[in-house]
C-alpha cells in the first residue's frame, strides 16, 4: 500500500472542498431588479478592431456611455437603446466565465486615442436606476509614434481580486469560504484602476505627459509593441505576472529598455494564462495542489515567484520583492508608522531638484508608503543600507530610501522558509542592467501625486524625463 504524504493529504482535502463548492447549485441567484452587468470580449484593442460587450440586464434595453478616463473624462460614445435580456449566472462563472451572448459590438474609431476607457451601463425602472461598468484599453495602432512611454494596467490583479460569480483567488470574500485557483475575464470585473493607476494618469496627462496604454496580458500576447517605447510603467498594485510577461519585459530591459515600477507587491505571484488569455490559474500557497507540482519541473509552478521551487525571485526583475517587504499601515503592521521614505543617498539623480538631504523623510502626508511594500535583504555599513544580493537583487542595485514594513504573522505560516520574526523594509531604489529599472517599492506612490507632494512630484518627473528620452 502506497503511503500518502502530508502534502498529498492537503491536496486531496483541497480538491474535495472545491468539488463540494462546485456542486452548490446549477446557477446563482440574479441580483434584484433593476440590474445591468457585463464584460467585454477583449481587455485591449486598437482602432479598427472590434470589441463586443456581453451584457445581462433586468430590462429589455439599456443605455451605454463610453468615456476615456485619463487626465479628464472624455465622452466618446453614447447609445440609448441597446437590446438586452436576463442571462443565467453559471455556478462556475468565476472560473470558467459566463458565456453570455454579445449584446453590442463596435469597431474602435480611428480617432480614439490610446487610453483607459470605461463603458458605463445604465438601466432604469421607474424611479430606480442601476449601473454597471466595463473597462477596456485602446492601444496605439502605431506604438511609440506619439509617446515613448507605455503604461500597462494591472488587469491580472483586477481579476484576481474579483469575487463576482462566487470565487476569487482569495477566501476572505468567497461565496463558499474557499480560495479559488482559477479566475475568468469573461465575467463582470471589479477594477482597481481608480485606486492606483488613475491618480498617476490624472497627474501625468494634466502635466503634459503623453502616454500609450496596454494591459498586463499585452506583455504576453503582444510583446512586439515593447521595442517601440523607451520606458514601460507599472503603477499601483501589479501583483500577478505570467512567465511570458516576465520573459518579454526582461528581454526588453536587457536590450536597453527602461522600466519604472511605481508599484508594490509587484510580480509577487506567478500565474498561467489559459483560454487564450481569458483566464488565469494560480494555486498560490496551495502550490502542492497545482498539477505541475508532481511533474518535477517547477519553473511554472503557480505560487510565489520567490518560492524556492520556482527559483526566480521577482527581485531579479524589479530589484525588490514582497518577501523582504510586507505591510505598512495595513494588516495591523506599523499602523502608527510614518508612511514616508527616509532618504539615504540624496546626491542620486532621482532626487535632483528636491532639496532633500540625508535623513529627510518625504511623502508622509499622503502615506506614499502604505498597504503593500517591496524590499530587499539589507546590510548596513556606515549608517548606509546596501543590498546583500543573496535574494536575487541585481549587483548594480542602489538603495536610495527605506521605510519599515513587515508581513502579517499568519501570512507566512505556509511557507517553510520564511523567517517568522523578520522586519523588512519598503525600498526605493534603482539598477542598470542593459536598461535602467527604478522601483518605488510601494503600492501607494501615486497617492503622493494626487496630494501634490513636492518631492514625489519632482522624483516622478525625474524618472519620466530621464528614462523616456533617447534610445
Amino acid at each position: 500500500m502506497n503511503r500518502i504524504l502530508p502534502q498529498e493529504c492537503c491536496a486531496i482535502a483541497m480538491s474535495l472542498v472545491m468539488l463540494m463548492a462546485s456542486r452548490a447549485g446549477a446557477e446563482q441567484m440574479q441580483p434584484a431588479a433593476p440590474f445591468v452587468m457585463g464584460y467585454a470580449d477583449t481587455l485591449s484593442c486598437t482602432p479598427g478592431e472590434e470589441i463586443s460587450f456581453h451584457l445581462s440586464s433586468s430590462a429589455e434595453s439599456i443605455g451605454m456611455v463610453v468615456e476615456r478616463v485619463g487626465g479628464t473624462r472624455e465622452t466618446v460614445l453614447e447609445e440609448a437603446d441597446i437590446a438586452c435580456a436576463v442571462h443565467p449566472i453559471p455556478d462556475r462563472a468565476s472560473s470558467d466565465g459566463c458565456d453570455w451572448p454579445a449584446a453590442y459590438s463596435l469597431t474602435i474609431p480611428d480617432d480614439w486615442t490610446s487610453g483607459c476607457y470605461i463603458a458605463t451601463l445604465t438601466v432604469k425602472d421607474g424611479d430606480k436606476e442601476a449601473h454597471g461598468a466595463v473597462l477596456f484599453v485602446v492601444r496605439s495602432t502605431q506604438p511609440g509614434e506619439n509617446s515613448r512611454i507605455l503604461l500597462q494596467l494591472s488587469t491580472n490583479t483586477y481579476n484576481a481580486y474579483t469575487n463576482w460569480g462566487g470565487h476569487s483567488l482569495y477566501s476572505y470574500h468567497d461565496r463558499d469560504g474557499v480560495q479559488g485557483h482559477r479566475v475568468s475575464f469573461d465575467r463582470p470585473l471589479h477594477s482597481q484602476y481608480g485606486s492606483w493607476e488613475l491618480p498617476f494618469v490624472q497627474w501625468a496627462e494634466s502635466n503634459g505627459y503623453v502616454i500609450d496604454y496596454a494591459v498586463n496580458s499585452d506583455l504576453e500576447f503582444h510583446p512586439e509593441i515593447l521595442k517601440h517605447y523607451r520606458l514601460v510603467l507599472s503603477v499601483g498594485h501589479d501583483e500577478y505576472w505570467s512567465s511570458p510577461m516576465r520573459d518579454n519585459l526582461e528581454q526588453y530591459i536587457a536590450e536597453g529598455g527602461n522600466v519604472a515600477f511605481m508599484s508594490g507587491n509587484t510580480c509577487c505571484w506567478q500565474v498561467r494564462s489559459e483560454d487564450d488569455g481569458r483566464a488565469l490559474t494560480c494555486w498560490k500557497q496551495w502550490y502542492n495542489v497545482d498539477p505541475l507540482y508532481r511533474t518535477g519541473d517547477h519553473k511554472l509552478l503557480s505560487t510565489l515567484w520567490s518560492h524556492h521551487l520556482v527559483e526566480r525571485p521577482e527581485n531579479e526583475l524589479t530589484g525588490v520583492g514582497f518577501l523582504w517587504g510586507g505591510y505598512h499601515r495595513s494588516h495591523e503592521q506599523f499602523m502608527d508608522g510614518p508612511g514616508s521614505y527616509q532618504v539615504h543617498r540624496p546626491d542620486h539623480w532621482l532626487f535632483e531638484g528636491t532639496d532633500l538631504t540625508r535623513g529627510d523623510r518625504f511623502g508622509g502626508e499622503d502615506t506614499i508608503v502604505g498597504y503593500e511594500c517591496d524590499g530587499c535583504e539589507i546590510k548596513w555599513k556606515d549608517d548606509l543600507p546596501f543590498p546583500t544580493h543573496q535574494d536575487g537583487t541585481p549587483e548594480s542595485f542602489t538603495i536610495l530610501a527605506t521605510c519599515q514594513a513587515r508581513w502579517a504573522p499568519g501570512d507566512s505560516l505556509w511557507y517553510e522558509r520564511f523567517p517568522k520574526d523578520r522586519v523588512g523594509a519598503a525600498v526605493l531604489g534603482v539598477y542598470t542592467q542593459g536598461g535602467t529599472v527604478v522601483t518605488t517599492g510601494s503600492t501607494d506612490w501615486a497617492h503622493g501625486l494626487k496630494g501634490n507632494d513636492p518631492a514625489v512630484v519632482q522624483i516622478t518627473r525625474n524618472i519620466l524625463d530621464r528614462l523616456s528620452s533617447g534610445r
